[in-house]
């Protein structure tokens, strides 16, 4: 992960070192080659070889508040932060050691002259070529005809650039205002696991009544596809789980299918842009608000004498993993 992040940035110090040179050939060719063309390579390493060295370490020094990370956070991305901040490290030392070396070992300014002719001006054309400039250059004069073209568009209306952009982030802000505060947040499952507890030492009978009231409210809802409940356990020392603590598995229909609640957009916006503007405010509740909000489940199953319990599936697992306790939260 970290060299997939890092593997921009590495070749960054390398390419305003190759532009730099080849912009100080470019001249150097077009006053008559006047000197060595080893020291304009080199002159033009040095004004511009320590600036991209230190830019690689300014980048690598960023990652360094990773490190402070604790727990799972620190688990997962530090291995991150070391493998980037070790290539940076190297790219950085690369830049300007191993770089200019391989550079005026393939420069060449010096034509061949050897027979067969036509093999002389093969190995010129791969191995001297010519310098070209931005404007004649084969690659880049294709790129400026698009990009001249739109700078001048942007620079001649560049209050409407302007007002576009903080349209463009205001937009956003209702998106932000939904993101979450967790570091992590939370995985949607598309189910949920019921764990409520009830007085210990409840027979089998009346363990099998409530699970069968739980789960009859619970399929009520029009959220919910489909129910699964257990209380008791099996034949395994692996789930010592008496009759007083069930679990229940939710499988929820897909948001699409879940009831429609009414937005500022519903009654004029196409179906296109409905789907857009949904992204920011959906037309149906949360799976919080379905657990949580008014009328949701947690307020459906005050059953007297069961304590509630909300989750996911696998969430409940790693939490059990982690902290041997069934909730986020223990006592």
């Amino acid at each position: 992960g970290g060299i997939a992040i890092a593997i921009g940035a590495m070749v960054d110090a390398a390419i305003v070192v190759v532009e730099q040179t080849h912009k100080k050939l470019e001249h150097w060719d077009a006053e008559g080659r006047p000197g060595d063309f080893k020291d304009v390579v080199i002159g033009a390493v040095k004004e511009v070889g320590g600036a991209s060295f230190f830019a690689l370490l300014v980048i690598a020094v960023s990652f360094m508040p990773v490190f402070t990370l604790e727990a799972q956070e620190g688990r997962l991305f530090k291995p991150l932060a070391f493998t980037k901040n070790f290539a940076m490290i190297i790219a950085a030392v690369l830049a300007i050691t191993l770089d200019p070396a391989v550079r005026l070992l393939f420069t060449h300014m010096k034509a061949y002259s050897f027979r067969p002719r036509w093999l002389s001006r093969i190995a010129n054309a791969i191995l001297v070529g010519k310098i070209h400039s931005e404007e004649t250059h084969p690659i880049s004069r294709p790129l400026m005809r698009v990009y001249h073209p739109l700078v001048e568009l942007v620079l001649r209306h560049q209050w409407v650039t302007i007002a576009t952009a903080v349209l463009v982030v205001a937009l956003t802000v209702p998106a932000f205002l939904h993101l979450g505060s967790e570091f992590m947040p939370p995985l949607d499952e598309g189910a949920l696991l019921y764990m409520p507890t009830t007085v210990p030492g409840i027979s089998v009978t009346e363990a099998q009544k409530i699970l069968q009231v739980q789960d009859k409210i619970l399929k009520g809802f029009p959220e919910v596809e489909r129910v699964f409940g257990k209380a008791g356990r099996a034949e395994t020392a692996t789930d010592p789980a008496p009759f007083s603590m069930m679990e229940t598995t939710i499988i929820l229909k897909p948001p699409g299918e879940w009831p429609k609640l009414p937005r500022w957009y519903s009654s004029w916006a196409p179906d296109w842009l409905q789907g857009i503007l949904r992204r920011a405010w959906p037309d149906h509740r949360s799976t919080q608000d379905l657990i949580y909000g008014k009328g949701g489940l947690n307020e459906a199953m005050q059953i007297p004498g069961v304590v509630n319990a909300w989750t996911m599936p696998i969430k409940a697992r790693l939490d059990m993993l982690s902290t041997g306790v069934r909730t986020p939260v223990g006592i």
